[in-house]
């Protein structure tokens, strides 16, 4: 099973962040990123620029409508995550439990679909194409 690891901070855990020193945090980050490597459970993870850079693509109209950030508000945005490969919920629980964050910081953790959550449909063209994509890495 594959599980994200959603890392959301608000403005306080922000701003506690500051009074940090950033290559502790990075060391702290490297240290639980090289953990689950070794364990073989990271699939993937990246940090993410600040929500000043991003937008927003909003499907609400009949044409989607782009607004540039920052939007929503910070607990409302997420600063990065991790893709783990794990053999339960519990697991991902416990690799989750482990992130180096401080009080403000929270992960959603979020289990990610694959082929038996489309099994009444696996005789649908892109069904089958997906389950392609997947065995190619893609």
């Amino acid at each position: 099973m594959k599980y994200m690891l959603i890392m959301r901070s608000t403005d306080e855990a922000i701003e506690a962040s500051k009074d940090l020193d950033f290559e502790e945090i990075i060391n702290a980050m490297g240290a639980y990123n090289e953990s689950m490597i070794k364990a073989g459970v990271m699939a993937g993870g990246d940090g993410l620029a600040p929500a000043t850079e991003g937008f927003v693509v909003d499907f609400s109209a009949e044409k989607p409508i782009v607004t540039d950030g920052p939007y929503g508000e910070t607990h409302e945005l997420f600063n990065g995550f991790w893709i783990v490969e794990v053999s339960s919920k519990e697991e991902a629980i416990e690799w989750a439990s482990r992130a180096p964050l401080g009080p403000g910081s929270k992960l959603e953790v979020r289990r990610i679909t694959d082929e038996t959550d489309f099994a009444d449909f696996e005789d649908n063209e892109f069904i089958q194409k997906e389950k392609e994509w997947r065995e190619a890495g893609l």
